[in-house]
């Protein structure tokens, strides 16, 4: 078995890592960088696999988080198509796919989430897909060329996007969900129900209520069927049942898991030197007094930036307010902070009607999140009152009221 030494290994070829990376050399060090991840390309963003790249109107190259010659130019050595395969905190010692073991004064896990497989009748049939990848993208659009209709499973983030791209691509589609309402599990029903209506409004055909039995098909899938005997025909089915933490390598190590790898304000893990961020990173975060993981783009890119300097021994906890983006084609574009885990009453700003709108989610005189359609200013006193956990009195007057200035909260 070779052996070799770094000072930061990065663990995971994702957004986390390659902010990380970036975020190290930016502060100045000349140390020696390792990042490992599974995929075959250098880390790249993931949400243009249900927009733009799903479409075709974007590349892979566009998608890479930096372009494939920096690595190089920044002395960042990247390897890919490689699992790290054990972790040994105590030693500071990692073992790699086909035989390198890996000695390291600093490391960052950051392996992200799993996608949910559905274990079911059919599950075996051609023409069921899942999306994480590059791969699953380009398969997908593959076969939507020749196929009639497209079934959706599930009424989150992948299901909503993924069905808006395909009618922009002139497909007829369905969504299956065992929420009543699209998106009604991040942003509550009253307002997930604005967007169920606007997909619905575009020629999305949406069965609420809906949990899955079984897929039928000889050979390929043809049709999906439900626990309550609904039968949705298509020919192509795409999976969008949500992921989970990606912790195997973090719980061999002796890590401690709890939804995720369990890491203190600074995303430091229960192993000294090693740190977390990203999908698998449960951290203790001082904004909101409570335990969170996030599964976002925008929280693994400040994540990473956060660990290089708690690498570097800052003592300062991640104070970042979470952000989360999301576009309906160019029919919505979705902007929120928080996240809110629950609230008392959701207020609106804005008329629903006209397409820009903000919707306020308040418990016990505080906001807890706010979520923007087209108004992406009035997340910036959002942003304030969430950090500042201030009680203000009239908030929800104040918030109603296109004539109160938003400045003044």
């Amino acid at each position: 078995m070779s052996e070799r030494s770094v000072d930061y290994l990065l663990v995971g070829g994702g957004v986390a890592s390659a902010y990380c990376a970036a975020a190290l050399r930016r502060r100045g060090v000349d140390g020696s960088i390792l990042l490992v991840g599974r995929e075959p390309e250098p880390p790249y963003d993931r949400p243009p696999l249900s927009k733009g790249y799903l479409r075709g109107d974007s590349t892979r190259e566009e998608a890479l988080v930096q372009p494939r010659e920096w690595y190089e130019e920044q002395g960042v050595e990247l390897l890919t198509r490689t699992n790290v395969i054990s972790l040994d905190p105590a030693e500071r010692r990692a073992k790699l796919q086909g035989g390198l073991e890996v000695g390291f004064t600093r490391a960052l896990i950051a392996t992200g989430a799993i996608v949910n497989i559905l274990r079911v009748d059919g599950a075996e049939l051609e023409g069921i897909h899942y999306l994480r990848a590059f791969g699953n993208a380009d398969a997908i659009r593959d076969q939507v060329a020749a196929a009639e209709r497209v079934v959706l499973i599930g009424g989150s983030y992948i299901g909503c996007e993924v069905a808006a791209s395909l009618v922009e691509m002139g497909k007829r589609c369905a969504i299956v969900m065992i929420e009543a309402v699209a998106l009604s599990r991040s942003f509550g029903e009253e307002v997930g129900r604005w967007f169920h209506e606007l997909l619905e409004s575009r020629g999305v055909e949406i069965h609420g209520g809906e949990a899955l039995e079984a897929f039928e098909g000889e050979g390929r899938v043809s049709a999906v069927r439900t626990q309550s005997g609904l039968r949705v025909e298509g020919d192509l089915v795409i999976v969008g049942a949500g992921v989970r933490p990606d912790t195997m390598l973090a719980g061999r190590a002796g890590i401690e898991i709890d939804n995720g790898i369990v890491c203190d304000a600074r995303l430091e893990s229960s192993a000294p030197g090693v740190f977390a961020a990203g999908d698998a990173c449960s951290y203790e975060s001082v904004v909101h007094g409570r335990r969170l993981r996030v599964e976002h783009w925008d929280v693994a890119l400040q994540q990473g930036r956060h660990a290089a300097g708690a690498m570097l021994g800052d003592p300062e906890p991640y104070r970042e307010l979470p952000y989360f983006f999301s576009d309906l084609s160019d029919w919505a574009r979705i902007e929120y902070v928080g996240p809110a885990s629950e609230w008392d009453e959701v207020v609106f700003r804005g008329e629903r009607e006209s397409g820009e709108w903000s919707a306020w989610y308040l418990k016990a005189g505080r906001l807890a999140a706010a979520l923007s359609v087209g108004r992406p200013e009035d997340l910036i006193p959002a942003r304030r009152l969430i950090e500042e956990r201030v009680e203000v009195p009239g908030l929800a007057r104040a918030l109603e009221s296109e004539d109160h200035d938003l400045a003044t909260l």
